[in-house]
């Protein structure tokens, strides 16, 4: 069952405009979970891989993206994520760029750093739009820099 993109400017953006879908993404990526299910789609695909190797193929739907995004803020729990480069958009595709900062909790496999350490990475999130809802998610993060700060090797 697929729900309609939600138009309430305090839940989502007004769902077409790209400017307005990213900001409704990066306020889903600094905390607000219940965002999920109007700007993601029930065919929500995610690509990449993640840092333990596995795919991120996985994760589908709004659902198993907030899990996701949930799991990862466990060990950063006021991870912040601010737009770098703003939006650059081509027909249903658009690319951001994004610093995100966060205090170490503790809990990383194979981390040494600890808890308490301010941690900063960058990234690139490429995705497609349709019907007023991301559908495809192409990631791309520094997670080298990222485990060079938690000290995982």
């Amino acid at each position: 069952m697929s729900t309609a993109p939600a138009t309430d400017s305090a839940t989502t953006a007004a769902t077409t405009d790209p400017k307005a879908m990213v900001d409704a993404w990066l306020r889903f990526w600094n905390g607000d979970l219940s965002l999920a299910s109007g700007i993601v789609s029930d065919d929500f695909r995610l690509h990449t891989v993640f840092l333990d190797g596995s795919s991120g193929a996985s994760v589908k739907g709004p659902e198993d993206l907030a899990s996701h995004v949930k799991g990862g803020r466990a060990a950063f729990p006021d991870l912040e994520f601010a737009i770098e480069v703003p939006p650059l958009v081509d027909g249903p595709y658009l690319s951001v760029r994004w610093t995100a900062t966060g205090t170490y909790a503790g809990g990383f496999p194979g981390a040494k750093a600890e808890p308490g350490t301010v941690v900063t990475f960058t990234g690139t999130d490429t995705l497609l739009m349709r019907d007023g809802r991301f559908v495809e998610y192409w990631l791309n993060s520094d997670g080298l820099h990222m485990l060079r700060q938690l000290k995982a090797f």
